[in-house]
Protein backbone atom coordinates (compact mmCIF):
# COMPACT_ATOMS: atom_id res chain seq x y z
CA UNK A 1 0.00 0.00 0.00
CA UNK A 2 1.55 3.20 -0.69
CA UNK A 3 2.07 6.27 1.12
CA UNK A 4 -0.95 8.02 0.19
CA UNK A 5 -3.70 5.19 0.15
CA UNK A 6 -5.99 4.83 2.75
CA UNK A 7 -6.29 1.71 5.07
CA UNK A 8 -9.67 0.55 6.26
CA UNK A 9 -7.61 -2.48 8.07
CA UNK A 10 -8.18 -2.65 11.96
CA UNK A 11 -4.67 -1.84 13.71
CA UNK A 12 -4.54 -3.24 17.17
CA UNK A 13 -3.24 -0.74 19.86
CA UNK A 14 -0.34 -2.61 20.62
CA UNK A 15 0.90 -1.97 16.36
CA UNK A 16 -0.37 1.41 16.82
CA UNK A 17 1.45 2.39 19.64
CA UNK A 18 4.48 0.25 18.52
CA UNK A 19 4.13 2.41 15.16
CA UNK A 20 3.85 5.87 17.22
CA UNK A 21 6.34 5.44 19.69
CA UNK A 22 9.08 3.44 17.41
CA UNK A 23 11.15 6.93 17.65
CA UNK A 24 11.59 7.08 21.26
CA UNK A 25 15.28 6.05 22.32
CA UNK A 26 14.66 3.36 25.23
CA UNK A 27 12.37 0.22 25.69
CA UNK A 28 10.86 1.67 28.97
CA UNK A 29 9.77 4.52 27.45
CA UNK A 30 8.48 3.24 24.76
CA UNK A 31 6.84 0.55 26.89
CA UNK A 32 5.13 3.75 29.25
CA UNK A 33 3.89 5.81 26.37
CA UNK A 34 2.08 2.39 25.31
CA UNK A 35 0.88 2.19 28.97
CA UNK A 36 0.02 6.15 29.20
CA UNK A 37 -2.27 5.59 25.95
CA UNK A 38 -3.68 1.96 27.08
CA UNK A 39 -4.62 4.03 30.30
CA UNK A 40 -6.57 6.78 29.10
CA UNK A 41 -8.46 4.59 26.64
CA UNK A 42 -9.64 2.03 29.60
CA UNK A 43 -9.63 4.21 32.67
CA UNK A 44 -13.14 5.79 34.02
CA UNK A 45 -13.22 9.08 35.16
CA UNK A 46 -10.78 11.16 36.23
CA UNK A 47 -7.17 10.11 34.07
CA UNK A 48 -4.63 10.49 37.04
CA UNK A 49 -2.22 9.25 36.59
CA UNK A 50 -2.48 7.09 39.92
CA UNK A 51 -5.53 5.94 38.23
CA UNK A 52 -4.00 5.38 34.50
CA UNK A 53 -1.17 2.93 36.47
CA UNK A 54 -3.86 1.27 38.39
CA UNK A 55 -5.26 0.44 34.99
CA UNK A 56 -2.46 -1.00 33.13
CA UNK A 57 -0.61 -2.73 36.39
CA UNK A 58 -0.74 -4.23 39.53
CA UNK A 59 2.92 -3.20 40.67
CA UNK A 60 2.70 -0.63 43.59
CA UNK A 61 6.02 1.20 41.52
CA UNK A 62 3.62 1.62 38.17
CA UNK A 63 2.94 5.40 39.56
CA UNK A 64 5.94 6.72 40.65
CA UNK A 65 7.29 5.22 36.47
CA UNK A 66 4.30 6.40 34.73
CA UNK A 67 4.70 10.27 36.18
CA UNK A 68 8.64 10.03 35.61
CA UNK A 69 7.71 9.32 32.05
CA UNK A 70 5.67 12.12 31.11
CA UNK A 71 7.35 14.93 33.68
CA UNK A 72 10.98 13.96 33.66
CA UNK A 73 12.04 11.72 30.85
CA UNK A 74 13.70 13.92 28.07
CA UNK A 75 11.74 12.23 25.22
CA UNK A 76 11.20 14.70 22.28
CA UNK A 77 7.42 14.49 21.12
CA UNK A 78 8.06 16.20 17.55
CA UNK A 79 8.66 12.93 16.08
CA UNK A 80 5.98 10.95 17.88
CA UNK A 81 3.47 14.00 16.22
CA UNK A 82 4.51 13.56 13.38
CA UNK A 83 4.08 9.98 13.10
CA UNK A 84 0.56 10.68 14.08
CA UNK A 85 0.52 13.02 11.40
CA UNK A 86 0.60 10.66 8.77
CA UNK A 87 -0.77 8.02 10.82
CA UNK A 88 -4.06 9.94 10.42
CA UNK A 89 -3.73 10.93 6.66
CA UNK A 90 -3.80 6.92 5.96
CA UNK A 91 -7.05 6.78 7.75
CA UNK A 92 -8.76 9.82 6.92
CA UNK A 93 -9.00 12.68 3.82
CA UNK A 94 -8.32 15.46 5.13
CA UNK A 95 -9.96 18.42 4.13
CA UNK A 96 -8.74 21.03 6.18
CA UNK A 97 -5.78 22.01 8.40
CA UNK A 98 -7.75 23.39 11.39
CA UNK A 99 -6.68 25.65 14.42
CA UNK A 100 -8.00 25.46 17.74
CA UNK A 101 -7.54 25.51 21.03
CA UNK A 102 -7.40 24.00 24.55
CA UNK A 103 -8.32 25.97 27.42
CA UNK A 104 -6.80 23.67 30.60
CA UNK A 105 -8.09 25.43 34.26
CA UNK A 106 -5.66 25.30 36.77
CA UNK A 107 -6.23 26.83 40.53
CA UNK A 108 -2.42 27.65 41.17
CA UNK A 109 -0.09 29.55 39.29
CA UNK A 110 2.92 27.37 39.31
CA UNK A 111 2.24 25.35 36.42
CA UNK A 112 4.14 26.38 32.88
CA UNK A 113 2.33 29.06 31.00
CA UNK A 114 -0.91 29.73 33.54
CA UNK A 115 -2.27 33.13 33.54
CA UNK A 116 -5.48 34.83 33.66
CA UNK A 117 -7.37 34.67 30.49
CA UNK A 118 -10.89 36.01 29.51
CA UNK A 119 -13.19 33.95 27.79
CA UNK A 120 -15.83 35.39 25.67
CA UNK A 121 -17.84 31.47 25.43
CA UNK A 122 -18.54 32.19 29.67
CA UNK A 123 -18.34 35.97 30.00
CA UNK A 124 -15.55 35.05 32.72
CA UNK A 125 -11.72 35.18 32.96
CA UNK A 126 -10.09 32.06 34.68
CA UNK A 127 -6.78 31.00 35.82
CA UNK A 128 -5.80 28.41 32.91
CA UNK A 129 -3.12 26.97 30.32
CA UNK A 130 -3.67 27.63 26.67
CA UNK A 131 -2.95 24.95 23.84
CA UNK A 132 -3.18 26.46 19.97
CA UNK A 133 -3.87 22.82 18.17
CA UNK A 134 -3.51 21.56 14.55
CA UNK A 135 -6.47 19.59 13.89
CA UNK A 136 -6.39 17.08 10.63
CA UNK A 137 -10.43 17.53 9.45
CA UNK A 138 -12.61 16.08 7.03
CA UNK A 139 -15.76 17.04 7.23
CA UNK A 140 -17.14 15.07 9.56
CA UNK A 141 -14.52 14.68 12.23
CA UNK A 142 -11.49 16.22 13.16
CA UNK A 143 -7.98 14.80 14.91
CA UNK A 144 -5.70 16.90 17.20
CA UNK A 145 -2.06 15.61 15.47
CA UNK A 146 0.37 19.27 17.05
CA UNK A 147 0.10 21.49 19.31
CA UNK A 148 1.78 24.85 21.11
CA UNK A 149 1.81 26.03 24.69
CA UNK A 150 0.90 29.72 24.80
CA UNK A 151 3.64 31.52 26.85
CA UNK A 152 2.85 35.04 28.07
CA UNK A 153 5.31 37.23 28.32
CA UNK A 154 5.15 37.02 32.10
CA UNK A 155 6.55 33.36 31.57
CA UNK A 156 8.60 33.62 28.44
CA UNK A 157 10.52 36.39 29.54
CA UNK A 158 11.01 35.55 33.75
CA UNK A 159 14.35 33.51 34.00
CA UNK A 160 13.04 31.87 37.16
CA UNK A 161 10.07 30.84 35.40
CA UNK A 162 11.63 29.28 32.89
CA UNK A 163 14.29 27.69 34.12
CA UNK A 164 11.38 25.72 37.28
CA UNK A 165 9.52 24.63 34.06
CA UNK A 166 12.43 23.67 32.31
CA UNK A 167 11.40 25.69 29.12
CA UNK A 168 13.62 25.07 26.52
CA UNK A 169 16.21 28.24 25.54
CA UNK A 170 14.64 28.19 21.81
CA UNK A 171 10.91 28.60 23.22
CA UNK A 172 10.81 32.80 22.69
CA UNK A 173 7.47 34.81 22.97
CA UNK A 174 5.71 34.23 20.13
CA UNK A 175 2.01 35.46 19.34
CA UNK A 176 -0.95 33.21 18.20
CA UNK A 177 -0.69 34.43 14.62
CA UNK A 178 3.34 32.82 14.79
CA UNK A 179 1.99 29.42 16.52
CA UNK A 180 -0.24 29.30 13.49
CA UNK A 181 2.09 30.06 11.01
CA UNK A 182 4.21 27.21 12.51
CA UNK A 183 2.10 24.59 13.00
CA UNK A 184 1.16 25.11 9.27
CA UNK A 185 4.86 25.09 8.69
CA UNK A 186 5.38 21.67 10.95
CA UNK A 187 2.70 19.75 9.16
CA UNK A 188 4.19 20.75 5.40
CA UNK A 189 7.35 19.03 7.13
CA UNK A 190 5.64 16.14 8.40
CA UNK A 191 2.35 15.38 6.34
CA UNK A 192 2.65 13.28 3.02
CA UNK A 193 -0.41 14.96 1.39
CA UNK A 194 -0.60 17.47 -0.83
CA UNK A 195 -1.10 20.81 1.11
CA UNK A 196 -4.09 21.78 3.01
CA UNK A 197 -5.68 24.83 3.42
CA UNK A 198 -5.70 26.58 6.66
CA UNK A 199 -8.83 27.16 8.52
CA UNK A 200 -8.93 29.21 11.59
CA UNK A 201 -11.03 31.58 13.86
CA UNK A 202 -8.57 34.18 15.40
CA UNK A 203 -10.27 36.34 17.67
CA UNK A 204 -11.52 33.43 18.97
CA UNK A 205 -7.92 32.49 19.50
CA UNK A 206 -7.42 35.44 20.91
CA UNK A 207 -4.93 36.97 17.87
CA UNK A 208 -5.44 40.70 17.36
CA UNK A 209 -3.39 40.86 13.56
CA UNK A 210 -5.21 39.04 11.12
CA UNK A 211 -3.76 40.95 8.47
CA UNK A 212 -0.11 39.77 9.43
CA UNK A 213 -1.66 36.20 9.75
CA UNK A 214 -3.06 36.42 6.00
CA UNK A 215 0.72 37.84 4.96
CA UNK A 216 2.17 35.09 6.82
CA UNK A 217 0.59 32.27 5.17
CA UNK A 218 0.37 34.08 1.64
CA UNK A 219 4.14 34.45 2.11
CA UNK A 220 3.93 30.26 2.20
CA UNK A 221 2.09 29.95 -0.50
CA UNK A 222 -0.99 28.32 1.82
CA UNK A 223 -4.36 28.71 1.13
CA UNK A 224 -6.70 29.51 3.70
CA UNK A 225 -10.16 30.73 5.24
CA UNK A 226 -10.18 32.55 7.89
CA UNK A 227 -12.74 34.30 10.48
CA UNK A 228 -11.96 37.91 10.49
CA UNK A 229 -13.38 41.14 12.55
CA UNK A 230 -15.13 43.48 11.07
CA UNK A 231 -12.67 46.25 11.55
CA UNK A 232 -10.14 44.52 9.48
CA UNK A 233 -9.25 47.04 6.82
CA UNK A 234 -9.69 46.08 3.24
CA UNK A 235 -8.26 47.81 -0.34
CA UNK A 236 -11.30 47.53 -2.88
CA UNK A 237 -10.59 48.55 -6.71
CA UNK A 238 -10.78 52.13 -7.56
CA UNK A 239 -14.22 51.44 -10.22
CA UNK A 240 -16.49 49.71 -7.44
CA UNK A 241 -18.96 52.59 -6.46
CA UNK A 242 -18.45 53.16 -2.47
CA UNK A 243 -19.11 56.46 -0.07
CA UNK A 244 -16.18 58.95 -0.95
CA UNK A 245 -15.95 59.07 2.17
CA UNK A 246 -13.15 56.42 2.14
CA UNK A 247 -9.63 57.34 1.94
CA UNK A 248 -7.29 55.93 -0.58
CA UNK A 249 -4.09 54.71 -0.67
CA UNK A 250 -1.90 52.73 -3.90
CA UNK A 251 -3.78 49.83 -3.88
CA UNK A 252 -7.57 51.50 -3.97
CA UNK A 253 -10.11 52.27 -1.60
CA UNK A 254 -9.28 51.41 2.14
CA UNK A 255 -12.15 50.90 4.55
CA UNK A 256 -13.61 48.56 7.43
CA UNK A 257 -14.43 45.27 6.45
CA UNK A 258 -17.97 45.44 6.92
CA UNK A 259 -18.63 48.61 5.35
CA UNK A 260 -17.82 46.20 2.38
CA UNK A 261 -21.50 44.82 2.48
CA UNK A 262 -23.33 48.46 3.84
CA UNK A 263 -23.57 49.62 0.33
CA UNK A 264 -25.50 48.95 -2.57
CA UNK A 265 -22.00 48.40 -4.58
CA UNK A 266 -23.33 46.83 -7.20
CA UNK A 267 -20.75 44.26 -8.76
CA UNK A 268 -19.06 44.26 -5.49
CA UNK A 269 -21.16 41.86 -3.78
CA UNK A 270 -23.42 39.56 -4.77
CA UNK A 271 -26.54 37.33 -2.81
CA UNK A 272 -26.75 33.79 -3.13
CA UNK A 273 -28.59 31.45 -0.65
CA UNK A 274 -26.49 27.60 -0.10
CA UNK A 275 -27.06 24.90 2.16
CA UNK A 276 -24.61 24.11 4.91
CA UNK A 277 -22.37 21.05 3.73
CA UNK A 278 -23.99 18.71 5.95
CA UNK A 279 -27.45 19.24 4.72
CA UNK A 280 -28.81 20.82 8.10
CA UNK A 281 -29.69 24.30 9.73
CA UNK A 282 -31.12 25.56 6.56
CA UNK A 283 -29.95 28.08 3.94
CA UNK A 284 -27.47 30.68 4.92
CA UNK A 285 -27.32 33.95 2.32
CA UNK A 286 -23.55 35.04 1.29
CA UNK A 287 -22.63 38.69 0.27
CA UNK A 288 -19.11 38.08 -1.01
CA UNK A 289 -16.72 40.67 -3.05
CA UNK A 290 -12.84 41.15 -3.76
CA UNK A 291 -10.16 42.56 -1.78
CA UNK A 292 -7.04 42.76 -1.42
CA UNK A 293 -5.01 43.71 2.14
CA UNK A 294 -3.79 47.40 1.95
CA UNK A 295 -0.12 47.93 3.58
CA UNK A 296 3.41 46.09 3.47
CA UNK A 297 3.99 43.09 5.10
CA UNK A 298 7.70 41.73 6.29
CA UNK A 299 10.43 43.47 6.17
CA UNK A 300 8.17 46.52 3.52
CA UNK A 301 7.62 43.79 0.75
CA UNK A 302 4.22 44.55 -0.89
CA UNK A 303 1.91 41.84 -1.26
CA UNK A 304 -0.67 41.89 -4.02
CA UNK A 305 -3.06 38.59 -3.80
CA UNK A 306 -6.74 38.97 -4.52
CA UNK A 307 -8.82 37.15 -2.10
CA UNK A 308 -12.44 36.92 -1.45
CA UNK A 309 -14.47 38.61 1.55
CA UNK A 310 -17.66 36.45 2.64
CA UNK A 311 -20.18 37.47 5.64
CA UNK A 312 -22.18 34.50 6.50
CA UNK A 313 -26.18 35.52 7.35
CA UNK A 314 -27.93 32.48 8.48
CA UNK A 315 -31.78 32.40 7.58
CA UNK A 316 -32.76 31.00 10.59
CA UNK A 317 -32.14 31.82 14.24
CA UNK A 318 -30.48 35.20 15.21
CA UNK A 319 -27.02 34.19 14.91
CA UNK A 320 -24.38 37.04 14.38
CA UNK A 321 -22.93 37.77 10.65
CA UNK A 322 -20.12 36.33 10.72
CA UNK A 323 -16.83 37.41 8.34
CA UNK A 324 -14.35 35.98 6.35
CA UNK A 325 -11.44 35.96 4.23
CA UNK A 326 -10.42 33.32 1.71
CA UNK A 327 -7.29 32.50 -0.89
CA UNK A 328 -9.81 30.34 -2.30
CA UNK A 329 -11.42 32.57 -4.86
CA UNK A 330 -11.90 29.74 -7.28
CA UNK A 331 -13.52 27.40 -5.49
CA UNK A 332 -17.25 27.06 -5.21
CA UNK A 333 -18.72 28.89 -2.37
CA UNK A 334 -20.49 25.66 -0.46
CA UNK A 335 -17.06 24.03 -0.68
CA UNK A 336 -15.74 27.19 1.11
CA UNK A 337 -18.68 27.11 3.84
CA UNK A 338 -18.01 23.14 4.60
CA UNK A 339 -14.36 24.00 5.54
CA UNK A 340 -15.81 27.36 8.01
CA UNK A 341 -17.84 24.48 9.85
CA UNK A 342 -14.45 22.74 10.44
CA UNK A 343 -14.02 24.54 13.08
CA UNK A 344 -17.14 23.20 15.31
CA UNK A 345 -15.56 19.88 14.15
CA UNK A 346 -12.66 20.98 16.11
CA UNK A 347 -14.54 22.57 18.89
CA UNK A 348 -16.23 18.69 19.45
CA UNK A 349 -13.16 17.22 19.42
CA UNK A 350 -11.30 19.07 21.98
CA UNK A 351 -14.75 18.22 24.35
CA UNK A 352 -14.76 14.97 23.84
CA UNK A 353 -10.78 14.60 24.82
CA UNK A 354 -11.55 16.57 28.21
CA UNK A 355 -14.59 14.47 29.11
CA UNK A 356 -13.23 11.28 27.74
CA UNK A 357 -9.44 11.10 27.58
CA UNK A 358 -7.51 13.25 30.15
CA UNK A 359 -7.38 16.41 28.53
CA UNK A 360 -7.46 18.20 31.76
CA UNK A 361 -6.09 15.69 33.96
CA UNK A 362 -2.67 16.14 33.69
CA UNK A 363 -1.22 17.32 37.36
CA UNK A 364 3.00 18.22 35.92
CA UNK A 365 4.22 21.69 35.88
CA UNK A 366 6.93 21.90 33.10
CA UNK A 367 6.90 22.86 29.97
CA UNK A 368 8.59 19.35 28.10
CA UNK A 369 5.35 17.29 30.76
CA UNK A 370 2.85 19.47 29.23
CA UNK A 371 4.19 18.38 25.54
CA UNK A 372 3.96 14.60 26.43
CA UNK A 373 0.78 15.00 27.81
CA UNK A 374 -1.05 16.67 24.88
CA UNK A 375 0.57 13.89 22.83
CA UNK A 376 -0.01 10.89 24.38
CA UNK A 377 -4.12 12.45 24.76
CA UNK A 378 -4.10 13.14 20.79
CA UNK A 379 -2.74 9.54 20.21
CA UNK A 380 -5.36 8.18 22.49
CA UNK A 381 -8.31 9.92 20.56
CA UNK A 382 -7.03 9.81 17.45
CA UNK A 383 -6.74 5.53 17.63
CA UNK A 384 -10.71 5.88 19.19
CA UNK A 385 -12.11 7.89 17.17
CA UNK A 386 -10.20 6.61 14.10
CA UNK A 387 -10.69 2.83 14.87
CA UNK A 388 -13.65 2.39 16.55
CA UNK A 389 -12.98 -0.50 18.81
CA UNK A 390 -14.04 -1.27 22.11
CA UNK A 391 -10.67 -1.44 24.27
CA UNK A 392 -12.19 -3.33 27.23
CA UNK A 393 -11.83 -1.79 30.56
CA UNK A 394 -9.30 -3.64 32.85
CA UNK A 395 -6.22 -5.58 30.86
CA UNK A 396 -3.44 -5.15 33.28
CA UNK A 397 -0.94 -4.63 30.29
CA UNK A 398 2.30 -4.19 32.71
CA UNK A 399 1.67 -6.69 35.88
CA UNK A 400 5.62 -7.40 35.54
CA UNK A 401 6.35 -3.75 35.63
Amino acid sequence: MGAHALTTEHTSLPAFAERLFECLPRADQRRWAHAYVQGLLATPGKKSVRRLAATVSTSPAASQSLHQFVNASPWDWTPVRAELTRWVEQRVTPRACVIGQAVLRKRGEHSCGVHRRFLASSGRSVTCQVGIGMFLSSYDRAVPADWRLLLPGSWAKDPERRHRTRIPAEVSPRSVEQHILDLADTLADHSRSAPLPVVADLEALGGTNAASLVHGLARRGRDFVVAVPDRLQVAVGQRLRLEPAHREDGQGLVLAARSLFEFDAGTLTRLESVAPWNGRGGQATVMSGFVRLPGAGRAGERIDHTYQLFAVRPEAGRRPVQLWLTSLTHTRMETVLALTQTLAQVDESVRGMADGFGLLDFEGRSYPGWHHHMTLVSAAYAYNRLERRPMGGGERMLAAA
